[in-house]
């Protein structure tokens, strides 16, 4: 494992729209899900080889050091940039030690992840989950499994993370969905859409979150479209007609599909606005008790 000098492991947000978090915290750096859709390999985040994992040299120190200096616990939010959960976490378990200072200083925590090494923290998230706001979201955008292998050829099975999702309900932590990005071309069916709301739903998820797009600009939209003339020849040019050198690529769609969708989450009794989201998460927890949550 190479690893990467660090000055600061929290980053404060400025502003806690995105699941109510008040910092942002990357233990590592790069990812190797292989995902063929990464907006992270744009050229702003200064990350030239994306698909190797580094690590932030004494990101555990630093991390103790800047929850010591904070007048008031946080809610972090994790799996922004990196997946907390890559596959050398099983060893360094740098995530694992990250939350048991999380704990230990009061905070909650919103993680990100596409695997199910998740499920080894279960019982570190339901300690903190005890005393501040937990919300663990597990990417899901297609339950169909040779799809998922195309487009996320590095990252756990869509079945096991579903798994993941329905073992961590299953222990009454706050788990969810994010169905993001669906792909315009390739995911954005009525069909693909309700049947990973209906295995979210089946998995006990409490909320599935969408987006229906992606993010295409430079180096990201160059990968990507190496990779659609790999596994899709042809389909590059119907999004060069569609969407341009556009930023944000929405599903032609995108209406319909809400209205689908939404219909779909209110029969099946799962949230899917963030406000809504957020407010559940936080519910449990009186103002007496932890008024630095409020939004």
């Amino acid at each position: 494992m190479e690893y990467l000098p660090a000055r600061q492991i929290l980053v404060r947000n400025k502003s806690t729209q995105w699941f109510g978090t008040d910092c942002t915290m990357n233990l590592y750096r790069g990812c190797c899900h292989g995902c063929i859709y990464c907006d992270n390999r744009s050229e702003c985040y200064h990350n030239e080889d994306f698909d190797t994992v580094r690590a932030k040299a004494g990101a555990l120190e630093l991390l103790r050091d800047e929850l010591r200096r904070k007048t008031r616990p946080v809610l972090v939010g994790m799996g922004s940039m990196s997946d907390p959960y890559n596959p050398f976490e099983r060893e360094l378990e740098l995530t694992r030690r990250a939350l048991m200072l999380l704990h230990a200083y009061g905070c909650g925590v919103a993680v990100a992840t596409k695997s199910d090494l998740i499920l080894r923290d279960a019982g570190l998230y339901a300690d903190l989950q005890t005393q501040a706001p937990v919300i663990c979201k597990v990417t899901v955008t297609t339950v169909e499994e040779a799809l998922a292998a195309r487009i996320e050829p590095g990252a756990p099975s869509p079945a096991r993370r579903l798994g993941a999702v329905e073992r961590l309900s299953q222990k009454g932590i706050f788990s969810g969905v994010l169905l993001m990005p669906v792909l315009p071309f390739l995911e954005d069916s009525e069909e693909n859409v309700l049947h990973v709301v209906d295995a979210a739903a089946d998995a006990g998820a409490k909320f599935i979150y969408p987006g229906f797009g992606m993010t295409l600009r430079d180096r990201q939209r160059g990968y990507y479209y190496k990779q659609l003339d790999r596994l899709w020849p042809g389909l590059r040019e119907k999004y060069e007609r569609r969407y341009g050198a556009r930023y944000c690529c929405p599903s032609p769609w995108g209406k319909a599909l809400w209205e689908t969708f939404s219909g779909r989450c209110r029969e099946r009794g799962l949230l899917y606005e963030m406000k809504h989201i957020v407010s559940a998460a936080k519910r449990p927890y009186t103002d007496s008790q932890l008024t630095f949550f409020d939004m």
